[in-house]
């Protein structure tokens, strides 16, 4: 058994993290700010989108994690999961009204009403192959390969991939989007996703201790009450995972559109306020990230809660008069709400991989699939675009009503209710705690 994660697998980690997180945050990011710009300002649309992208991929998770302990096989799921994925990315470069209205001689409205149609479809169809690459094989990799004794620094590590994910897609590729549009941005983040596939074909490896295990049937192990019971610190901490998901998922669809209609922040100026706030939030985290190998993680995740409690809240009243003043509060309640999000993403994962057993990884990245991604996807963007809906703040400058729009931006209280949400998370700890202690004493006894 290694006692250090090594070199290669740094590279690796890194390197499929980074593009994989890339993917992730362009669909949950600029896939929304795509629709809402290029398609149609429907808010409505792009919630069904994202709500649609959870449930294929927790579905296909759940197969694909559990196929691959049956082939005893992470390498190939992982490499040419990601050459396909790039392709999917790719393909968005091609959907536009103006294209589909051509093809169909139809009339504007019902052009965009396809458009919307056809660009969910796809978005599904990338969550697919997407999934089984990374949120199936990719994370069981991760899993067979890591110890308890430094997954938590591995795991500070993958927690700040999203953000600085983020910092290059809000950042960066709002700047890219303005230079060579939405269809040179996902060709040229198709390409990179494939070569990072095609690489995956040589530096990937899987264990050495990863043996064939399983059946297809058992995608239902589980959800089988034995296994639940006898792994219930598990479920505790992926129920935390679930409640913190929902938090972030009440704003976070819609960041980038509040942003720029709400708060009236330019591309760069929104670049700069996001980037600065990922920067630093990234930076303390990883100056954390090896005293959580050291202290207890689930007494931990009291002050990381609270924190990421404290920036939503400070995002909710960010909101002055003041162009500039504004500018610089919504900065700094970024900065430590990013702070708070990195860190309960880090604990909580590594909470999940400590609980998780050890040959039965790839049968329950489909049951952490439900909890992570499922139901926040499901859930959060309901409660935020349900709240967007009642604030009802018109579109600024929307000229004439428009049939396809949802004639409303988001709205300042969607921080609030993530807020409100992520204290839920203070309710289960407790009942974590006592599980880690039952469980800690039945394996002294035995």
């Amino acid at each position: 058994m290694k006692d250090l994660f090594g070199r290669k697998n740094w590279i690796i980690l890194i390197l499929f993290g980074l593009v994989g997180q890339l993917a992730w945050s362009v669909e949950n990011m600029y896939f929304n700010l795509f629709v809402f710009e290029t398609i149609a300002p429907n808010l409505d649309a792009v919630t069904l989108m994202v709500q649609l992208s959870g449930i294929v991929a927790t579905a296909v998770t759940l197969l694909a994690g559990t196929l691959s302990d049956k082939l005893g096989n992470r390498r190939s799921f992982i490499s040419i999961g990601y050459i396909v994925w790039g392709f999917t990315v790719i393909l968005f470069a091609f959907l536009k009204t103006e294209t589909i209205q051509a093809i169909l001689g139809t009339d504007t409205a019902t052009a965009i009403s396809v458009t919307l149609g056809v660009v969910i479809a796809a978005d599904c169809l990338m969550t697919l192959f997407g999934s089984t690459a990374n949120d199936a094989a990719f994370n069981a990799w991760v899993t067979d390969n890591t110890r308890p004794a430094f997954r938590g620094k591995v795991e500070g590590v993958l927690a700040v991939l999203p953000l600085v994910a983020m910092l290059i897609v809000a950042g960066g590729f709002g700047i890219l989007v303005t230079l060579i549009g939405y269809s040179g941005l996902f060709l040229s983040l198709g390409a990179v996703i494939v070569l990072c596939g095609v690489g995956g074909l040589f530096l990937i490896r899987d264990s050495g201790e990863l043996v064939r295990n399983g059946r297809l049937r058992d995608v239902s192990y589980g959800f089988r009450p034995s296994v639940i019971k006898s792994n219930a610190p598990l479920y505790l901490t992926l129920i935390i995972m679930g409640v913190y998901g929902v938090a972030c998922q009440i704003f976070m669809p819609y960041l980038i559109i509040y942003m720029k209609t709400y708060l009236g922040f330019s591309v760069i100026e929104y670049s700069i306020v996001f980037g600065l706030a990922i920067v630093l939030g990234a930076l303390i985290n990883l100056l954390l990230g090896g005293l959580t190998d050291r202290i207890d993680k689930v007494r931990l995740l009291y002050p990381a809660v609270a924190v990421l409690a404290l920036g939503l809240l400070g995002m909710y009243l960010a909101r002055t008069e003041g162009h500039l003043l504004t500018l610089i509060l919504f900065g700094l309640a970024g900065f430590v709400m990013i702070t708070g999000y990195i860190l309960v993403s880090a604990l909580s994962g590594a909470l999940v991989r400590n609980y998780t057993p050890a040959k039965e990884a790839g049968k329950l990245q489909g049951i952490r699939m439900i909890f992570s991604v499922l139901i926040p996807m499901l859930a959060g963007p309901a409660i935020g675009n349900a709240i967007n809906r009642a604030a009802n703040i018109p579109l600024p400058d929307q000229g004439s009503a428009d049939t396809m729009t949802t004639q409303f931006i988001p709205a300042p209280e969607i921080f609030l209710a993530g807020a409100i949400t992520c204290l839920l998370i203070l309710v289960c700890i407790p009942l974590l705690s006592r599980a880690v202690r039952k469980q800690t004493n039945a394996s002294t006894e035995d």
